[in-house]
């Protein structure tokens, strides 16, 4: 087998490091949680021979999480890949919302274990449905880590300035993200979507209230990449009493 076709999955020292570096190749890629970043992470291992699978062990959606860990945004720690080719990947701010209901809630019952939730600290259901779920986001927010790190705003992981990044991909360009990984590496590269939703939801099977909660949640996501992405509620019509939302941290 040549080098080219050759499996390069070493074992791998796992740190803490914000970003995910590819020290072969002098690739950056900042992950932002439901944007494809299970399969960029797939991706990124095939090309990067300081990346393994331990011996014996089947890959999955969380082999490459522990691979890769996702990290927030850090100014100081990107700027030491200044002269590397750096990307990420966006997705549509209301589908990646509604995903997080579909993955997380519904398809791996993230809230089920909810140590509030299964401890009487808060009174909510396990299963939502999804109009539940999305009017009360700020409750499960607080309330259950996992839905808070893949519910925040992108800004949050990605960093305040898009124009930091060499390549931004859609997630619907992850086709050619493989290719040009490819091109760049000259490594062998197959794109296979891991961690694909089986539950299939969208706006039109939300009650008017839930878009609205929506619309006001996400304005200032859409705002962030509105180079990529139209809003689909259009702009709010009545903003007098309205303030800047506040970051998260």
């Amino acid at each position: 087998m040549s080098a080219r076709g050759r499996s390069c999955l070493r074992l791998r020292r796992v740190g803490k490091a914000m970003v995910i570096a590819v020290k072969a190749h002098r690739i950056a890629y900042m992950a932002l949680p439901k944007a494809g970043c299970s399969t960029v992470k797939a991706a990124l291992a095939q090309v990067d021979p300081d990346t393994a699978v331990p011996e014996g062990e089947a890959a999955d959606v969380m082999t490459w999480h522990r691979l890769y860990p996702t990290m927030r945004f850090r100014p100081h720690r990107w700027k030491a890949y200044d002269d590397w080719w750096r990307f990420c990947v966006v997705r549509d701010p209301l589908k990646r919302l509604l995903s997080v209901y579909t993955n997380r809630v519904v398809g791996m019952r993230e809230l089920h274990n909810c140590r509030k939730i299964l401890r009487g600290r808060v009174d909510l259901p396990m299963d939502p449905d999804p109009d539940f779920f999305f009017q009360n986001l700020r409750a499960y927010v607080e309330a259950a880590s996992v839905i808070k790190h893949h519910a925040l705003p992108a800004w949050l992981f990605l960093g305040p300035d898009l124009g930091r990044y060499d390549r931004i991909y859609r997630t619907s360009e992850l086709a050619l993200f493989g290719e040009e990984l490819a091109e760049r590496t000259g490594c062998r590269v197959t794109i296979a979507r891991e961690n694909r939703s089986e539950t299939r939801l969208g706006p039109d099977d939300l009650a008017p209230e839930t878009r609205s909660v929506l619309r006001d949640h996400l304005e200032e996501e859409y705002g962030y990449l509105a180079e990529f992405y139209e809003n689909p509620f259009g702009p709010r019509l009545h903003r007098a009493c309205t303030g800047t939302a506040r970051r998260v941290s």
